[in-house]
């Protein structure tokens, strides 16, 4: 159950729940009157009267709208880094993996939460706490990617960082256009178009040692 649901679970006044369980539901509630209004138009008010609870509830597991704001924050990167993983780790065919990998940025930015808005179209990246978490996020997304790319070419560190901020700053920036634009492409095609035009730009590294057998069709 998302947050977002338990919110809709909970949202009657009166109800006693969990720590964890409040906590969640709060933080649904937030999520719903951040993506609406912005940060800067998000009221605590708004917030606590979303999740049907009173403000003092609301301030009992958060002491004001920035720290909810970055409590749901870090939910969202840590999910969006959790997808990314899990991409990589799927299979051990490259081409497959590169599909993968875009497919989690596609399905992040999908979500009907709007939860990518927070992280990638945030009304308070000049807030320092803020930028280092989305910044933090990036870079943990390509070092993941980054640690395939050199154990599979043999690239220096460098190298395949520098490749990996490029596979993974497209995969992003392409998948928020496609949400926005009106093409009418499905998400598996619009999948499919990037990671052809990916493959063929990665592909052209050569496999390094043992990898070598993995994919004569690949290439």
């Amino acid at each position: 159950m998302t947050a977002i649901e338990q919110t809709e679970a909970a949202r009657p006044r009166g109800t006693r729940l969990p720590r964890r369980a409040r906590r969640n539901q709060l933080l649904g509630a937030a999520q719903e009157v951040f993506v609406a209004q912005g940060y800067h138009s998000a009221a605590m008010d708004d917030i606590a009267e979303r999740a049907g609870v009173s403000k003092p509830v609301l301030y009992q597991h958060f002491p004001g709208k920035l720290e909810l704001y970055l409590a749901l924050l870090d939910q969202h990167c840590e999910a969006l880094l959790h997808s990314v993983r899990t991409a990589l780790a799927s299979t051990t065919d490259n081409k497959l993996r590169v599909a993968a990998t875009m497919d989690a940025y596609f399905a992040y930015v999908e979500d009907e939460g709007g939860a990518f808005r927070l992280v990638f179209e945030s009304d308070l990246t000049n807030e320092p706490a803020v930028r280092e978490r989305v910044d933090r996020v990036s870079l943990q997304c390509a070092e993941a990617i980054s640690d395939v790319i050199a154990e599979d070419t043999g690239l220096s560190k460098d190298e395949s960082m520098l490749l990996a901020v490029g596979l993974g700053g497209v995969s992003q920036v392409v998948a928020r256009y496609w949400l926005s634009s009106e093409t009418g492409i499905a998400r598996d095609k619009a999948v499919a178009l990037l990671t052809s035009l990916a493959w063929r730009g990665i592909a052209g590294f050569p496999l390094h040692g043992a990898e070598a057998h993995l994919s004569a069709e690949g290439h």
